[in-house]
């Protein structure tokens, strides 16, 4: 099971599947939708959190790539990806090794989206402190890493919701409150455990870019209510992935990204 950020940027968070799709769908003529359906409790499926990928030069390497992010600083991203062999995997490597690797890394996450998501992306992934090996190449850490979820739960929980995987997610630390209103003085109605949440699918943007994202979720309980985006971690998305050159991190690669 692979997991990725949504990033979005706040927090690998950064960005949710249900988010993104509500975001995309804002750029759409208004339709009225369909009532949403009744919240009814549901099993609670306990998650571990992965663990922070501890290293005090990838952890200096992120800081430089949040501040570049910011800057929106092509130039200085560009030296700190690799030059050659880059990689970005969807069902196939689609990175063209006739382009330096920023090129490629720009395609696949859009970072020169006129909106800014692209630079948005990658604020996420630099808040993000997990990495996981990847397989066959012990060299290469990607992130976010997955959380340990008993899959055979999971299937069961999957069933009973009549749900999809991407509407799933996970709070990166245990207790976040659940508040009645997508607002961050709203009164708590309730506190996430460590376990898998269920994203509603009327979870939008707020109207104000300057106000804080709130995600719209049922607690296993059978509460409607609203999160912080960055308190959640999505189970299904894309990864970023690091190398060493010499003794300096470098991205080295992607999985995902945008649709060809």
């Amino acid at each position: 099971m692979r997991q990725s950020v949504v990033v979005a940027a706040m927090t690998v968070a950064a960005a949710l599947f249900c988010f993104d799709l509500a975001r995309a769908e804002s750029q759409l003529p208004a339709l009225k939708p369909p009532p949403m359906a009744p919240v009814k409790p549901y099993t609670a499926v306990p998650v571990t959190p992965p663990p922070n990928f501890n290293d005090a030069g990838f952890s200096a390497f992120r800081k430089q790539l949040a501040e570049i992010a910011g800057r929106k600083d092509r130039a200085g991203l560009a030296k700190l990806v690799v030059a050659q062999n880059f990689f970005w995997i969807q069902d196939k490597d689609l990175a063209d090794k006739h382009k330096a690797g920023i090129d490629n890394l720009a395609k696949a996450i859009d970072l020169d989206a006129k909106d800014g998501s692209g630079w948005m992306t990658l604020a996420g992934y630099a808040a993000d402190p997990t990495g996981m090996p990847l397989p066959d190449h012990p060299n290469i850490v990607c992130a976010p890493a997955e959380p340990n979820i008993d899959a055979k739960a999971f299937e069961a929980l999957i069933n009973a919701t009549q749900s999809e995987p991407p509407e799933w997610a996970y709070p990166a630390k245990d207790g976040p409150e659940v508040r009645n209103a997508p607002k961050p003085d709203a009164p708590v109605i309730d506190k996430l455990g460590l376990t898998l949440v269920r994203v509603l699918p009327d979870s939008a943007p707020p109207e104000d870019p300057k106000e804080p994202a709130f995600l719209h979720i049922a607690t296993p309980s059978g509460k409607a209510g609203f999160v912080p985006l960055d308190s959640l971690s999505s189970l299904a998305g894309d990864q970023m992935c690091y190398g060493k050159e010499g003794s300096s991190w470098k991205i080295t690669g992607y999985f995902g990204g945008a649709a060809q």
